[in-house]
């Protein structure tokens, strides 16, 4: 999925060390379909034991229902390795979050799913976090820019994982570059030519 643009309004949620049980528990991990996810982001945050929702809870609160970008803290998507934590707020709407840092696993599921994680320091993350609920961020990947409130804010990116989200291409894609080259090593490689012979 390309990301080039993206525009929208963002939910603060400035907890640092939110891991992923926290961004989806484990009893919502049993299927392997990238989309159905989206009641369960946050579910012992968002619901009480009753399975109703928490009305303080940010994500429940109608001025920011819309939100496609999540302000956080540091340290986003710790814990385990689940693509589910990536897959729930995907399809929760996120296409953007914001962290002072990530997990490295998350930080590879959420870029391999097609969507950006921008790192800024607190004092700027709290400068939008404190923006009115309606207002609009832009975030231009070819710029590495994003505006909102009158300001601009610069993130850092690196230039692999740029041009593959600006071009929606997967790891899959990056490796048919090469057909030609697996083939001919293929072909003066075979498999069962390996280091461990009988006899």
């Amino acid at each position: 999925m390309k990301f080039i643009k993206h525009t929208g309004t963002a939910v603060p949620l400035c907890i640092d060390n939110i891991d992923t049980d926290q961004l989806i528990p484990k009893q919502y991990l049993k299927g392997t379909e990238k989309t159905g996810y989206a009641d369960a982001l946050f579910d012992t945050w968002r619901y009480d034991e009753n399975g109703d929702p928490v009305a303080e809870f940010p994500l429940n609160r109608p001025e920011y229902r819309n939100a496609s970008l999540l302000i956080a803290g540091d340290n986003f998507g710790c814990g385990s390795s689940r693509e589910h934590a990536a897959w729930a707020l995907q399809d929760y709407g996120f296409r953007v979050v914001i962290a002072g840092s990530f997990s490295p696993i998350f930080y590879m599921n959420w870029l391999n799913n097609g969507n950006l994680p921008i790192q800024l320091p607190k004092r700027d993350r709290d400068a939008l976090a404190a923006l009115p609920p309606e207002t609009e961020m832009e975030v231009d990947l070819q710029e590495q820019k994003l505006r909102a409130g009158g300001k601009v804010y610069s993130f850092e990116l690196d230039a692999a994982w740029k041009e593959r989200l600006l071009t929606g291409r997967d790891a899959i894609d990056l490796t048919l570059d090469f057909e030609t080259e697996i083939s001919a090593y293929e072909k003066k490689n075979p498999y069962w030519q390996g280091g461990c012979h009988a006899g």
